[in-house]
């Protein structure tokens, strides 16, 4: 037992100690407002939006687009099934820096894109959303498929036979029992898109930052330890709220 807390106390509890008293001691006395007086830059602000704002739009384009891909591997058996399932979830366990590179290469200055169709998205929204939807793909395909091919299809079949479209039998049988996988999936998708680095720093150029950017801007850049520890408290929380909401669902 005192090895696990002599762990715990002194690779994360002394660490986020530091940090919070690089943010909020000065001078030896606390000052909680400091983190007011951080959020209250507007560029700090256009930075919280920013992380939110594309965290949402990730999280729902990669719903849209996986969710279709976790009905075909719970409903349907095919060669090479467990092959390509392996392959959907490698994007998941590359390197967020690996993903970025191979994006800024497809759609970048002389990417495939570009030599085909003269089209740059390099230092654009939509090639940071397109990224994280290949990134997360798979945690919405094995999250809501692994409960999707649980169900009883015979349930959606009655509701058919009752005169329901297939769209609706879907929307009032289906979904309702996929809900929990689908929030579970859509805040763990958040989660990552959220706390997004490598992904934004390679591909959202100086245009476009989130917390994870802002807070290396002000360490490596800027040398603002304080405001980058009150942004790492800051995101410190969001993840907590995100988390605790994740095991209330």
């Amino acid at each position: 037992m005192a090895l696990p807390v002599a762990f715990f106390a002194v690779f994360f509890a002394y660490p986020v100690t530091a940090i919070v008293a690089r943010g909020l001691k000065t001078d030896g006395a606390w000052r909680f407002g400091r983190i007011g007086e951080v959020l209250a830059q507007s560029d700090i602000r256009h930075v919280l939006w920013f992380t939110t704002w594309q965290a949402l739009a990730s999280t729902a384009l990669t719903l849209l687009i996986a969710l279709p891909g976790a009905y075909v591997f719970a409903r349907f058996d095919f060669r090479g099934k467990q092959v390509l399932r392996a392959v959907v979830t490698v994007p998941f366990v590359l390197p967020t820096v690996v993903v970025g590179t191979a994006f800024l290469a497809l759609v970048g200055r002389g990417g495939l894109l570009d030599q085909l169709w003269g089209v740059r998205l390099d230092t654009t929204v939509w090639a940071i959303l397109l990224a994280h939807v290949f990134f997360n793909y798979a945690v919405v395909v094995r999250t809501v498929g692994g409960l999707w091919s649980q169900l009883d299809p015979r349930q959606e079949e009655a509701a058919r036979m009752l005169g329901a479209s297939r769209f609706a039998a879907w929307r009032k049988v289906t979904l309702p029992a996929l809900s929990p996988a689908v929030a579970a999936a859509a805040l763990m998708v958040f989660l990552f898109t959220f706390t997004s680095f490598g992904v934004v720093q390679i591909l959202g150029g100086p245009t476009f930052s989130t917390l994870e950017v802002e807070i290396y801007r002000q360490t490596s850049e800027i040398f603002d330890l304080a405001t980058a520890a009150v942004l790492t408290i800051v995101q410190f929380v969001a993840v907590g709220a995100i988390l605790a909401v994740h095991d209330w669902t």
